[in-house]
């Protein structure tokens, strides 16, 4: 047999997972007013979580829309105006007795699904969609954890991801 021996060992994989380092990141944040209460709660953790990670008072945007079916519009003019590395968007909606509810939670995670994708800027679905006002409580802080913090980690997260793919380049061969 001529020249080396062949390796069976597989190639390692490209792993692309950033830190979660927010610094030097610009977040708009889009919240709901309808259920005010609950979005007060979300966005108070929202920011928090944000300078936790290093973002900036003065890199946060945050653009009130009259509730969670105007988010995606809002989130659209954010980026159109900024643009901002990640938008989070931030509503409660709560089952009431119509299927208004139903028409609500749906369109508003289509819209912003396809504000993310026109853009190809990082829109975080926040928004509490909740069967009873318990439930709200629960996932807006109370015993659920809080679902703004959340939120805002899956902004950095997604914001870094986004620049590391932009930047990533596959070595020849790989």
């Amino acid at each position: 047999m001529d020249g080396p021996p062949m390796s069976t060992a597989a190639p390692a994989p490209h792993v692309i997972d950033p830190p979660p380092d927010g610094a030097g990141l610009r977040v708009a944040i889009a919240a709901a007013r309808f259920n005010e209460f609950f979005v007060g709660h979300l966005l108070g953790a929202c920011r928090r979580e944000l300078r936790l990670h290093g973002v900036d008072d003065a890199d946060v945007t945050i653009a009130w829309a009259p509730g969670s079916f105007e988010l995606p519009f809002a989130a659209r003019e954010l980026i159109d105006a900024g643009p901002p590395d990640a938008v989070v968007c931030l509503g409660c909606i709560i089952r009431g007795e119509t299927s208004h509810y139903d028409h609500v939670a749906q369109e508003s995670a289509r819209g912003i699904a396809r504000v993310t994708l026109d853009t190809r800027t990082p829109v975080i679905y926040g928004i509490v969609t909740a069967d009873t006002v318990e439930q709200a409580i629960n996932r807006c802080g109370a015993k659920a954890g809080n679902r703004g913090a959340d939120a805002a980690r899956a902004a950095i997260a997604m914001a870094r991801l986004a620049q590391a793919l932009r930047t990533h380049r596959r070595p020849a061969g790989g």
